[in-house]
């Protein structure tokens, strides 16, 4: 990895294998597994200073930096993370990985399954939070690091960093939980859902073949919750597009051009196996659930520090989901920070480069002893 004043500069993907099987919450097995994942900064001689970064629905090991041979590929969390940024990499190890399941080099759907010697497909067993959490511990291990220093993360990104101080309470000294919930509401199992019909009632799903229209219709209807109706007011409107053809169903305003092209441009990369397991693992997390729905009594035993950060027009995963979190902690006696950013970006605020929002995370982890 080089770095410069811009940011991380150019990084590469790596990858670890593990030959013992990970027993899965389904009570499946996968028997043996590979984890992509990238790593920026230098692990101190004690192995104190790692953060892990965990990814969203979409999401994936490239968290920052570009490739030497992509230099237009930048992480998707490039804006934070780097030398001097809010994760400063002059004082943290910190690690990306591709979660279980997914599309980006991680075992997944599209690997090979060693029983058949054909692709897993749909027969890829579901997995959770739980099971991504297991795994990451593994690729811990073999890097060195016996507790983070900090596990971070946005939106289901940010269940996985709650997951890992309830799971391996002694192995997190802080939480940075960001724009997520501790459960899904019914309305967001209901948005999952309808995103997943769309893939499985698409006839190329069900001849074994790449669903192009359900993924385009999946990705459509998830980037509208990720919205908020003021930022798609300030950029769209009621907007009609040069020259649109009238009384049809074609293309005729800005806001279902911008549509169109996100779900074209998701389904040309997109595994749509990939997409069921994730959506499916948002639906099933809930640490509250073998306590009889008692957050506070789910949350005593995590030892970590938290910041809970949420924002103003987050209709996905509200202020109030996230206040939940935090009142359960507090009422523990626990150690938590809590945010509300003002923001017009709703869902995807997480992601973007605002001011108060980075100078909040930079704060907090100015006070993180690497």
């Amino acid at each position: 990895m080089s770095s410069s004043n811009n940011g991380i500069g150019i990084v590469k993907a790596e990858r670890a294998r593990f030959e013992a099987p990970l027993a899965l919450a389904s009570g499946g097995t996968l028997p043996g597994f590979e984890l992509v994942y990238e790593t920026y900064g230098k692990l101190n001689a004690a192995g104190s200073n790692a953060i892990l970064v965990c990814h969203a629905l979409s999401g994936h090991h490239h968290v920052a930096g570009h490739y030497a041979d992509e230099p237009k590929n930048v992480g998707w969390w490039d804006n934070m993370i780097g030398p001097g940024r809010p994760i400063d990499t002059e004082r943290f190890f910190v690690v990306g990985v591709n979660n279980l399941g997914g599309c980006h080099g991680s075992t997944g759907p599209a690997s090979i399954n060693p029983a058949t010697g054909k692709a897993w497909g749909a027969d890829f067993p579901v997995v959770t939070v739980t099971d991504w959490v297991n795994a990451q511990a593994r690729l811990a291990d073999r890097l060195g690091v016996s507790q983070w220093a900090a596990t971070v993360g946005g939106s289901l990104g940010g269940m996985q960093a709650l997951q890992w101080t309830l799971q391996f309470p002694e192995r997190v000294r802080h939480a940075l939980v960001i724009a997520a919930a501790p459960n899904l509401t019914a309305e967001n199992i209901a948005f999952n859902e309808v995103a997943r019909q769309a893939i499985l009632t698409d006839p190329e799903y069900k001849a074994g073949r790449r669903p192009v229209t359900g993924l385009r219709l999946a990705r459509m209807l998830g980037h509208i919750t990720y919205l908020s109706d003021d930022q798609m007011a300030e950029k769209f409107g009621r907007k009609r597009r040069p020259n649109a053809a009238s009384f049809g169903f074609g293309v005729e305003f800005e806001v279902e051009s911008y549509l169109n092209y996100q779900g074209d441009k998701f389904a040309e990369w997109f595994d749509a196996d990939t997409y069921l397991r994730m959506t499916r693992a948002l639906d099933y997390f809930d640490p509250a659930a073998e306590y009889g729905g008692d957050l506070q009594a789910a949350l005593v035993r995590a030892q970590a520090k938290f910041l809970v950060v949420s924002f103003s027009t987050d209709w996905r995963f509200s202020p109030e989901r996230s206040r939940e979190i935090v009142d359960a902690l507090v009422h523990n006696g626990q150690n938590v920070a809590y945010a509300e950013i003002k923001s017009v970006h709703g869902h995807d605020s997480f992601l973007m480069q605002d001011a108060h929002y980075h100078a909040i995370v930079r704060a907090y982890l100015d006070g993180v002893s690497p």
